[in-house]
């Protein structure tokens, strides 16, 4: 299996540095898209102010808000993410019932610090942080590298979390997870005008109504106007690809860990994801003790985007489950 030497990394992380752009540019068209306030306030994904807290003596940023009491619910972003990349629909639609929690890891985004180079690093940072707020108990919701990090938060701190989202992930050592797919470096490498319709490729298929879903997706990721978080700096990608790579790594035991994770999980993929290759979340939900799988038709890694109310049905019904 081929991983990624130090100049291959560097050399896809000015690649990648056209995926961050998808996010942040914003684009001359964007409609206001904006959503229904959340519990009968203002305060939306679009209003919710940026705030920090000091984590280990790390400035972390982040975002709440939501319906207080209960669970929170803690989101883990992908890749080269940041605060603003979460789609509103569905930050808002979790909000109008529960309380969320949105964060930049260190180094990421608006966040200080030094960009961890393990999923482990990364998930004990997201642990401190989560503590640092003082949250006892949390569900939690991870797509793509995030969903890497929250399935390292259940191993590593079981008692604070109760249960586990994971969209459009794998298990260590999953399949095409040593690097990134082919499919997903020959979409990295294709020219295209504007940026950000990269995004289509990457989270989309081909299709004419998942691209229109994805159409409709980049509308609502470029609605916040305000208070937008930091541009993702050139350090990141380096060092989340050093990431993605050691915990790729295959071995005879490299999906035993799973084991140990009792929380119930939610697994969900899209049909054709080529990201984290759709074989992935059904050998995850072969090899945890208590999870369940959803696979959306004719949708790739962002299948949660393509199909935001039926992924916020889905979701809710899973969270709302007793114990």
């Amino acid at each position: 299996m081929k991983h990624f030497s130090k100049t291959s990394g560097l050399r896809l992380s000015l690649t990648v540095s056209v995926l961050a752009a998808a996010f942040y540019l914003m684009p001359a068209n964007a409609a206001s898209g904006r959503t229904a306030p959340v519990n009968g306030n203002s305060t939306t994904f679009q209003t919710a102010p940026t705030r920090f807290i000091n984590v280990d003596g790390t400035r972390i940023a982040y975002r709440r808000f939501g319906k207080r009491g209960g669970i929170p619910l803690v989101f883990f972003q992908h890749f080269v993410g940041n605060l603003d990349g979460w789609d509103p629909k569905i930050i808002d639609g979790f909000a109008r019932d529960r309380d969320v929690i949105l964060f930049d890891n260190a180094g990421v985004g608006s966040s200080d610090g030094e960009v961890p180079t393990t999923i482990e690093a990364m998930a004990r940072e997201g642990i401190a942080f989560i503590r640092a707020l003082g949250v006892t108990r949390a569900d939690l919701l991870g797509f793509s590298m995030g969903s890497l990090i929250a399935q390292e938060v259940a191993v590593e701190q079981p008692d604070l979390v109760r249960r586990v989202v994971l969209v459009g992930s794998g298990p260590r050592g999953g399949a095409g997870m040593a690097t990134l797919t082919p499919e997903f470096q020959a979409v990295l490498a294709k020219k295209r005008t504007p940026q950000q319709d990269l995004l289509l490729d990457v989270f989309f298929t081909k299709s004419d109504a998942s691209q229109a879903a994805g159409r409709a997706f980049l509308t609502r990721i470029h609605a916040r106007k305000a208070d937008r978080d930091a541009a993702i700096s050139a350090r990141v990608a380096p060092a989340q690809v050093a990431a993605f790579s050691a915990w790729g790594v295959p071995s005879e035991d490299s999906t035993a860990y799973l084991h140990a994770i009792k929380q119930p999980i939610l697994v969900v993929s899209g049909s054709n994801d080529i990201v984290h290759y759709t074989i992935n979340s059904y050998t995850l939900q072969q090899n945890l003790p208590d999870a369940q799988l959803i696979i959306y038709p004719d949708s790739n890694h962002g299948s949660l985007y393509q199909y935001p109310d039926l992924f916020l049905r889905d979701v809710t019904a899973f969270l709302n489950q007793p114990g």
